[in-house]
């Protein structure tokens, strides 16, 4: 299931393709899944018998804000002929109830035809059972909710070896700055900073001296404060100087206002900038 070779990009997108559900999977999952950085595939759980064959997978993907997502397929020969199908879940009790409602005639094996073992716990599994039963047998992890008391080991393990595709740190890209009126461009931004902290002459003044500039969106996201919709933006503005060096301008933009207006806040530090928002998302910043 694992290729070296074969980038997460490259395996998400033959995931999808061959599922027959993927238009049901939640476009927040697909989203996430975009940033995807490396992934790990191992098969769960197997059943092989004279007239069902069905499988499951758990496909476990390190996205880039360090966090982990996990999609859970099932393999089943249930298609007109015996074809081969498969269905993508987002949680494992929902592959587990798929899993539970694929079923055959039952055939008695003959003399030549012995049966085989299954190695599916997925056999066990009632899905008639009382629900207040089933939420006991459950257990909160990292990814969602998990039948199987092995899944957290298993999910520390793939954790794990994801982790170590990306213990060589990755090379940042060069910076494509544009010679564009980069010094009217900074005295703008500095212009429309409505916090009183805002970054003063001593940040100005060699700014006045950039001749190039370029604009990079760090962080966006919708949440709420104070019990209402709020979106937070962060853009780095990165200027080169006349003299070689270089320096950035971090704005914040949002909606974290009393009245849901849009309100700009410069920063001259990337630390200051994110501070601000943790302040605005819990309102402990009024204005």
């Amino acid at each position: 299931m694992n290729d070296p070779y074969e980038t997460s990009e490259t395996h998400l997108e033959r995931l999808l393709g061959r599922a027959l559900n993927s238009f049901d999977l939640p476009d927040t999952v697909i989203e996430r899944l975009d940033s995807a950085l490396a992934h790990a595939s191992s098969l769960r759980s197997s059943h092989h018998s004279a007239g069902l064959h069905r499988e499951t997978y758990r496909h476990t993907y390190l996205l880039a804000d360090s966090t982990a997502l996990t999609l859970w397929e099932l393999v089943h020969n249930t298609g007109r002929d015996g074809a081969e199908q498969h269905e993508l879940y987002t949680d494992e009790y929902e592959v587990r109830l798929a899993a539970s409602r694929l079923r055959r005639p039952h055939r008695r094996a003959g003399a030549d035809e012995a049966a085989v073992p299954s190695l599916d716990p997925l056999d066990a599994f009632d899905p008639t059972a009382d629900s207040d039963s089933l939420f006991e047998s459950r257990f909160e992890s990292g990814l969602g909710i998990s039948l199987d008391p092995s899944f957290e080991s298993d999910l520390a393990a793939d954790l794990e070896l994801l982790s170590g595709l990306l213990t060589a740190p990755q090379t940042p890209l060069p910076r494509v700055y544009l010679p564009d009126n980069s010094a009217d461009h900074a005295r703008r931004v500095l212009r429309r900073a409505e916090n009183v902290d805002r970054p003063g002459q001593e940040v100005a003044r060699p700014l006045r001296a950039a001749f190039a500039h370029q604009i990079t969106q760090v962080f966006g996201r919708h949440g709420h404060a104070e019990g209402k919709d709020a979106g937070f933006t962060l853009y780095e503005h990165a200027f080169l100087l006349l003299d070689g060096t270089e320096t950035s301008l971090w704005e914040v933009e949002h909606t974290a206002t009393p009245d849901g207006r849009h309100m700009c806040e410069v920063y001259a530090e990337r630390s200051a900038a994110r501070e601000a928002m943790e302040l605005r998302a819990r309102g402990q910043v009024s204005g």
